[in-house]
């Protein structure tokens, strides 16, 4: 179950699950998961619907090895933080061996889930370091098609003002944004952007007011980061550019390009070194990068013919930098500031 669309009806979920924890092994002083016989047991905590496009990539990677018969999969979505200790110590408590989530605003709570539960591998999206033995961390490292896109939309601007809608002003969304920023400066040095963050995950209307605002103060391209942007730029006819799913089949005429995200590559790994008894607390975010496949910039489509054929090439060029490692994306994780 992937992206389902936009207007997709939002379900609020609590899944029942069962199924027996494993028993610990150890390994020099770390202890570490049994090796698994069968299916691994699998939950997703989420803050926010799985239609949401961040929360959607993990969705979307634990369901393909649901589909292969790898893993049992349930998840709890639109889970208030106030509700989110209790939720994962119930999937502790019913068996399951591995579960994803996102803690940005419960970090403390996660993380003493994390350390009553040694026997439970915990890979969680956090803006700190992993917590040994079981808590894994990741993100959404995908600076490098960001800085692409970026690219693009240097290009494409008339107007030389670029309108970048973000959620919270924290290095996963920090990083993205400056590296686009990046991106659109070396082909368009004119170019200047108007930042705004919403303060939240998930709620377009608000974030399509904020695209709005900078439609009237200027910008006829913006970021997407956040869904309800591309509603605004729809219908001022102005451009957008997506960011972690690709959303210009919903908007053929205004998603120009888009960073994607794969999180295929990271939820693999740790599904396999729970299933062999060698996980371990690790940081997942380099998967995420072009070179392991964890990222990738979305085909051009309907913009193909639209974007000029010089800037492609060039696009292309720094794609192919970026995949041999002879051109690096630098990681800024500084808030971006608007230079309007």
């Amino acid at each position: 179950m992937g992206f389902r669309g936009i207007g997709a009806t939002l379900r609020v979920a609590r899944r029942a699950v069962l199924g027996g924890v494993a028993a610990a092994a150890l390994i020099g002083a770390m202890p570490a998961l049994a090796q698994t016989a069968g299916k691994v047991k699998v939950a997703g905590v989420y803050t926010v619907p799985i239609e949401q496009q961040w929360v959607s990539r993990i969705h979307t990677a634990l369901k393909a090895a649901e589909a292969r018969g790898e893993i049992e999969y349930v998840w709890a979505e639109s889970v208030a933080n106030t509700d989110y200790e209790r939720v994962m110590r119930q999937y502790a408590e019913a068996g399951q061996q591995l579960v994803f989530g996102e803690v940005f605003g419960v970090e403390r709570a996660a993380r003493g889930v994390a350390k009553d539960y040694p026997k439970t591998a915990f890979v969680m999206g956090s803006s700190f370091k992993p917590q040994e033995p079981n808590f894994s961390v990741f993100d959404n490292y995908i600076q490098e098609p960001a800085y692409l896109t970026g690219m693009i939309a240097g290009a494409m601007t008339k107007s030389n003002t670029i309108g970048l809608v973000g959620g919270y002003p924290i290095p996963e969304v920090n990083r993205l944004m400056n590296a686009f920023i990046e991106g659109a400066k070396e082909v368009n040095p004119k170019v200047k952007v108007s930042v705004s963050f919403i303060g939240s995950w998930f709620d377009p209307p608000k974030a399509k007011e904020a695209a709005f605002a900078m439609i009237d103060r200027g910008a006829d391209v913006l970021y997407a980061e956040r869904f309800g942007v591309s509603d605004a730029a729809k219908e001022r006819k102005v451009l957008a550019i997506g960011n972690v799913i690709d959303t210009q089949p919903q908007y053929p005429d205004t998603v120009v390009a888009s960073a994607l995200w794969h999180m295929e590559p990271s939820v693999d790994r740790a599904i396999a070194a729970v299933k062999a008894g060698t996980y371990k607390a690790e940081d997942y975010g380099p998967y995420s990068k072009m070179e392991h496949k964890g990222s990738s910039l979305a085909p051009l489509g309907t913009f193909e013919s639209k974007i000029p054929a010089e800037t492609v090439a060039k696009v292309k060029a720094r794609e192919a930098e970026i995949r041999a490692g002879t051109f690096t994306v630098k990681v800024d994780d500084g808030e971006p500031k608007s230079t309007m």
